[in-house]
């Protein structure tokens, strides 16, 4: 994978997460019955950031949890989803909780699907809305963001590198051709 440019640096990424943060207090009236799911694995410490920002604009510590969505994938076989036991942490009990799903990038939509599978089959929640530090277009499902960092419109054969401090040691989002 070869960087074209730089997209998003830490500073960018921060402002947005804070600008996400407060959509989402806004649009819920609050933090109150809120519950973050951060798809594994760049979307963990997406959720984790957004929920700290919570805590410092609000005061309140809301739950949060992570997704493994490998067992709702659609573009896996049996086999290859039974080798790979699902590892979800629900910090709550998500009935009637507002569910946000976190995750770095929106593409095709089959990601965010099978997020809310993996949410059902823990649970039946009030909602489930979806907050993308990057959504780059090419739905392949009628799937639509609640909460969007930075629209990037991109070619189906370039990729869009998302990396975190806490994986890669660094933050920041580039385009790449693949």
């Amino acid at each position: 994978m070869i960087r074209k440019a730089m997209i998003m640096d830490e500073l960018a990424i921060t402002r947005a997460l804070a600008r996400m943060t407060h959509e989402i207090i806004e649009r819920n009236g609050g933090v109150e019955d809120l519950c973050l799911l951060g798809v594994k694995s760049r979307g963990v410490p997406l959720a984790a950031r957004l929920a700290e920002n919570i805590r410092t604009f609000e005061g309140v510590s809301v739950p949060v949890g992570y997704l493994d969505i490998t067992l709702h994938r659609d573009d896996l076989s049996d086999e290859e989803k039974s080798a790979s036991p699902s590892d979800c942490h629900f910090p709550c009990d998500i009935r009637d909780k507002t569910v946000i799903i976190v995750d770095d990038v929106l593409y095709t939509g089959r990601t965010a699907r099978a997020a809310m599978e993996s949410v059902f089959s823990f649970g039946r929640p009030r909602a489930i809305q979806l907050a993308v530090l990057i959504d780059r277009g090419h739905r392949e499902l009628p799937i639509r963001p609640d909460y969007i960092g930075k629209n990037v419109p991109s070619a189906k054969t370039e990729e869009i590198a998302v990396q975190i401090k806490e994986y890669d040691g660094e933050s920041g989002v580039y385009i790449c051709d693949i």
